[in-house]
């Protein structure tokens, strides 16, 4: 296939029940992630579909991001090969997986152009090679790919998103970012989705408001998040470009419990969903679908 592919990984996101009390995307006034448990029943998104995603992978214990997330960025059990779920930054482990076979490499390798969009402050850049690598699984991905980093500067000039897309934290830090809402930032990412065959972008605030527990501030960011990819939605050509939303495990769909879930990952997909449908089942499926898809 020749399409594009914009590619946007969530932290924390999995699929709940219909109980807007713990859940916050069981609640009204979303365009795109009322998707949720009625019983058996799967509420599908409009215009799309959603794929549940086991992101247990086999492994006893509740799933985290670190094993999680390279097990996405890869097609490999990251959690079996460190034979336990691992938390945060990529352990020794996860960090080979991702250096031989991160989606980033796998795509550029196969002669498509891709790009990681997550601006980063200088402070990264100031960080010898060997911490750069002890950072995020996404990190260690475009490490490993050779492909350039975004910096903060990069915003303004289009070329880039922050993992915070409206800026508020830069804003407050005192960084010379404008301030975007979700129509903006889905310009800039769309912009840049033209020039790429597959565009990647992070955020991981949806992680840390579930394990707040705190309802206003999670429906919040998943009001955000409906927002982008609303807008996103209203830009992009669906007929050149599919839209893949992916998680590495559940969280923030469960407020009733500040840890992770063992719910299903959820895999969000406008654009060409039969594709994908028929051939995800686990978080080791996604990196393969993708790179097959670019093929």
């Amino acid at each position: 296939m020749s399409s594009r592919l914009a590619l946007i990984l969530v932290d924390g996101l999995g699929i709940g029940g219909n109980d807007p009390a713990v859940n916050p995307m069981a609640k009204d006034g979303l365009q795109r992630l009322n998707v949720f448990f009625e019983g058996k029943h799967l509420r599908q998104p409009k215009d799309g579909c959603c794929i549940p995603t086991d992101a247990c992978l086999g492994v006893e214990g509740l799933p985290q991001s670190a094993t999680g997330q390279t097990a996405l960025l890869t097609g490999v059990n990251a959690s079996e090969a460190s034979g336990q779920h691992w938390p945060g930054f990529p352990n020794r482990v996860c960090r080979e997986i991702l250096k031989k076979q991160s989606l980033l490499k796998q795509v550029s390798e196969k002669r498509r152009s891709a790009v990681f969009i997550n601006a980063y402050r200088s402070i990264f850049f100031d960080l010898p090679l060997a911490k750069q690598y002890r950072l995020s699984a996404t990190t260690v991905a475009n490490l490993t790919a050779g492909l350039p980093f975004m910096k903060i500067e990069d915003i303004s000039q289009g070329n880039a998103l922050y993992h915070d897309y409206e800026n508020r934290y830069l804003i407050e830090k005192g960084f010379d970012v404008p301030s975007l809402n979700a129509d903006a930032a889905a310009n800039i990412f769309t912009g840049i989705s033209r020039k790429f065959d597959l565009t990647f972008y992070e955020t991981f605030m949806t992680d840390r408001c579930g394990h707040r527990q705190d309802m206003q501030a999670a429906y919040g960011e998943i009001k955000k998040l409906d927002a982008l990819i609303d807008a996103l939605l209203a830009n992009l050509d669906l007929r050149e470009t599919t839209l893949l939303i992916a998680s590495d495990h559940g969280n923030i769909e469960d407020l009733s419990v500040k840890t992770h879930t063992r719910n299903p990952a959820m895999t969000l997909v406008w654009g060409n969903c039969a594709f994908f449908k028929e051939r995800i089942r686990s978080l080791t499926d996604i990196t393969p679908a993708i790179v097959e898809y670019l093929s």
